[in-house]
Parts: structure tokens; C-alpha cells; sequence
């Protein structure tokens, strides 16, 4: 079956667009250790809504030559293949059960935050910790679970040129500052959240038959990708919207590398956001990235308790990877996909590279930090073949592959009318995610469109082990995204993030 709608360009320009299979609503707008620190009342609601919002695309109030998308692309599929690379091979970590602070007690309403996309690929949320609240920008990360912040007023990022960004302005938490935060000592259950229950090992002054520890937790280093950042664990109170929780363990970095804001860490480790609130579940609704200006907000809604159901959601289980090699891959929110579809035809996808094997490799895990989806190089090339030969009318412009890192893309300029094939993703359980073509292609100027997923050489050369697929925020545009940890399940809906 086959649907007619239009395809928009940055300019927006309108593409006459047929695609194979029922297909969803568009519109495309493309895109997108020295420390001298020193340092609770809470009131509380079911649920929270924050805002996520754009933290970099200012920059983007005009694009005045064509290569620059093509540039930004390259950026973005850089990045893509980097965060998988450091999905796949994380640093480990033993991390312990939690003894995180604990969340106020639930009451009746949702809490409703504000994210927002981001021209490099991001999208960010506002959240305010101290006594008296400092509130800094934050990067949505289900892929990492330890919240930190940029930290005193000696803080140093390098690499941190990014549209928008000076480097030597990013805002900082001050401890000093608040009256209500404190160092991580090393017998603190808090510290064994991110170094495990040996970590006191890495205290000289904390052994056994020692009586009095004064020795603070370690400085943690985390490597994201092509970004690091690195600093020591506080605690302290973060302020919500109708509600206040102590004793939040926070990462206070006082350097990173190509990192421009702070990280929330919203995977599944006992340090994260959602496990230090008690979350039963949260979602997010991912506006689409743009090139121009833009203020529009979407919600992030953090839920206690409301017992609030969702409507119009098709759900998938969430499951374990069973490899005990890297405690990281707990962290990941794996999902069983089944099967990938090009314009209704099953892609033929080895198991193994479906399902977690106990090596730890294969699976598909979602990914809010990643841009560009990332498949493994014989399931990239699988998926890419079944593109050319349903586009096989239209010829390859090779030269923006060369230079964007993406692959296929196709001449479509001077075309009255444009066919795509459909990508469906079908996941255990049944859910299906018919991505609309805006999820899966970008569109150029120049009357060129690629297919914005992302592999490498690495599987070929010996390297595996981790996630097979990552499913990026590029192709969860416009869906509504709901993360059901009380019942181990992701659902999710085609919406209009707004």
C-alpha cells in the first residue's frame, strides 16, 4: 500500500512524497585534580513535567552554503558512530544495589519538565539542585545513568566550541554556595554506587580496623564517546516542581572534554535520575531538529505514582543482557527487536545480532544520547542493499556520502514527485514503530537525501561486544516515548512533540 504526502526541505521546500506502506504525518526540518570544596524538607508530587529545549541552535538562523548541512551531518554521524563505539566497549564499573536517597512521598500529579532539541544532536532539560537552587542545563541520557554537573568556579572544558557555547562561560554548580551539600566520604553507601562495595580498597585511610574515615569517595572519570568528563560525588538537594529530595548523589565535575552541558543520567544504574526519585516510569516527546531558530519546548514527565495510564501506546518488554563482562551493559534499556522492513520486504538479520547473546554482544538498546541510529556493519549493509534496490531510479550522490559519512543518498532534485520506501521496525510483543520518512532521511538543499543511520569497519576488524543496534532520538522524533520501569516494558506512540 502506498500513501501520497509532502517531504519539506530546511527551506521548506515542498517534495511530493509516495511511500511504500502506510505511512505516518510529515515534515522534515533537518538538523539538526586538585579539589578545595567545603560544604535537607521535602515536599512531594506523583509526577513532574520538565521542558526540554534546544541548547545550540541559535547558530542555525540561516545556512548561507550547501556543504554546511552537509558538514553538520558529518558532525552528526561522527558523534553517532563514537557514542556507539563507547556503548559497546564501556569503562566497568561494579556497581552495588542502591542506597540512594530516598524520593518524597507520591501525591496525585505528574511532574512536567521542558526538553529541547539541540542542532548537534541533543536535547536538553533545566534542573536545579543547592540550598538556595542553582539550575543548569542538563543532556537527557538513557544510555548513562550518573547525574553531574559542570562544578566550581574553576571548571575547564576542552573541545567545548560548540554553536552558541563560550567555554569559559558554561554555568557552574558552586558547593560552596549551598548550604545543604556535602562530600561523599568513602564508607558512604553513596560512593559504592558508582565504584562498587570494594572501593574502600582505594582509600588507604578507610581499611578495616579503621576508626575514624575522613577520606572522600574517588574522582570518577566517564568517557562519552568523543566527550569525558571527570570530578568527585557530593550530595545534595534538587528542587523539582512542587516537590524538594535530599540528598541527591550528584557528580561535581571540575573538567570535560568536548562535553558543553551537564549530563541527567536516566539509564537503568542505581545512580541515575529515575532510581534516585523511586520513577515508576518516565517519558519524553522529541521535538524534530532544525536548522533555523527556535524556542519551542516538549515535556519530559518524571512519574512517582499517579497511576495516570497512557493511551494509544504499543508496548515491548525491556530485557537483560545476559553478559556478566561489563556491568555497564545493565545500564542500557535493552528492547527484543524482530524484525527490520524496507518498503514491506523483512530484512534477513542473523539472530545473533537480535538478541544479547552471553558474550555480551547483539541486542538493541534505545538511546536518548546518540543521534544517528547505529547498526552493525552486516545489518547496516543488509538494510542499506533493500534501500538501493527499491531506490534503484534514483542515481547515488556520492559526493555528499563522501563527505557527510552517510549512506545511501540519492539525487532527487528536479523530481515532481518522490517515492521512499517504508522502515518498520517490529519489536516482541508485537509493537511496530512505522517511522515516518523525516525519521530516516535527511533532506539537503541540493536536492539530495540520505538515510540517517550510521555504521562502521568495527565488526570486521575483530571489535564486537555490546548492543548490535542503537536506536537514536534522530528516528524517535515526534513519538512519544514512555520508559514503564514498574513494569519493565517501553512504550510508545507517533505524536506531535509540541
Amino acid at each position: 500500500m502506498a500513501s501520497s504526502i509532502s517531504l519539506r526541505s530546511p527551506l521548506g521546500q515542498s517534495i511530493p512524497l509516495t511511500v511504500t506502506s502506510s505511512m505516518a504525518p510529515p515534515v522534515l526540518l533537518f538538523a539538526s585534580f586538585a579539589f578545595f570544596i567545603f560544604y535537607q524538607s521535602a515536599s512531594a508530587t506523583a509526577a513532574i513535567t520538565l521542558h526540554l529545549r534546544p541548547l545550540a541552535s541559535r547558530i542555525r538562523t540561516s545556512i548561507s552554503d550547501q556543504w554546511e548541512e552537509v558538514e553538520v551531518l558529518a558532525s552528526l554521524a561522527a558523534s553517532s558512530v563514537a557514542r556507539a563505539h563507547q556503548l559497546k566497549r564501556p569503562k566497568k564499573i561494579d556497581l552495588s544495589p542502591s542506597n540512594a536517597a530516598a524520593a518524597a512521598s507520591a501525591a496525585s500529579h505528574p511532574v512536567n519538565l521542558l526538553l529541547s532539541s539541540h542542532s548537534f544532536g541533543g536535547y536538553t532539560v533545566d534542573l536545579s539542585f543547592g540550598t538556595p537552587p542553582q539550575t543548569m542545563t542538563f543532556l537527557l541520557d538513557t544510555g548513562s545513568s550518573l547525574v553531574w554537573s559542570p562544578c566550581t568556579a574553576h571548571y575547564k572544558c576542552s573541545r567545548c566550541n560548540f554553536p552558541d557555547i563560550d567555554p569559559t562561560k558554561i554555568p557552574t554548580f558552586i558547593p560552596r554556595a549551598s548550604s545543604s551539600s556535602r562530600l561523599i566520604g568513602c564508607r558512604n553507601p553513596k560512593c559504592q554506587l558508582l565504584f562498587g562495595p570494594t572501593v574502600t580498597s582505594q582509600c588507604p585511610s578507610c581499611g578495616p580496623t579503621s576508626r575514624n574515615c575522613s577520606q572522600i569517595c574517588p574522582v570518577y572519570m566517564i568517557q562519552y564517546g568523543s566527550g569525558s568528563t571527570g570530578g568527585i560525588l557530593v550530595s545534595d538537594t534538587i528542587s523539582l516542581p512542587g516537590q524538594t529530595v535530599p540528598n541527591f548523589l550528584l557528580g561535581c565535575s571540575v573538567f570535560s572534554s568536548a562535553q558543553p552541558t551537564g549530563i541527567a543520567g536516566f539509564g537503568r544504574g542505581a545512580e541515575s535520575l529515575p532510581a534516585q526519585l523511586g520513577l515508576r516510569k518516565f517519558s519524553y516527546c522529541l521535538l524534530s531538529r532544525k536548522f533555523d531558530d527556535t524556542s519551542e519546548t516538549s515535556s519530559l514527565v518524571l512519574d512517582m505514582d499517579s497511576g495516570k495510564r497512557s493511551s494509544g501506546l504499543s508496548y515491548t518488554p525491556f530485557r537483560q543482557n545476559p553478559s556478566g563482562s561489563a556491568a555497564a551493559f545493565s545500564e542500557y534499556y535493552y528492547v527484543g527487536l524482530r524484525k527490520i522492513l524496507v518498503g514491506g520486504k523483512t530484512v534477513k538479520v542473523p539472530y545473533r545480532y537480535l538478541a544479547p547473546g552471553t558474550d555480551g554482544a547483539g541486542g538493541t538498546i534505545v538511546d536518548s544520547g546518540t543521534t544517528f541510529t547505529f547498526m552493525e556493519q552486516p545489518i547496516f549493509e543488509a538494510v542499506a542493499k533493500e534501500f538501493n534496490q527499491q531506490m534503484g531510479n534514483y542515481s547515488r550522490a556520492k559526493d555528499v556520502e563522501s563527505r557527510s559519512g552517510l549512506t545511501p543518498c540519492y539525487n532527487v532534485s528536479g523530481r515532481s514527485h518522490l517515492g521512499l520506501p517504508e522502515l518498520v521496525l517490529q519489536f516482541k510483543g508485537g509493537a511496530m514503530m512505522a517511522l515516518p520518512p523525516e525519521n530516516y532521511f535527511a533532506v539537503l538543499r541540493s536536492g539530495v537525501v540520505c538515510l540517517t543511520i550510521v555504521s562502521d569497519s568495527m565488526t570486521l576488524s575483530g571489535v564486537s561486544g555490546g548492543p548490535a543496534i542503537v536506536l537514536g532520538s534522530f528516528q524517535q522524533q515526534n513519538y512519544y516515548m514512555e520508559y514503564d520501569l514498574h513494569n519493565g516494558r517501553l512504550g510508545f506512540r507517533k505524536d506531535s512533540c509540541k
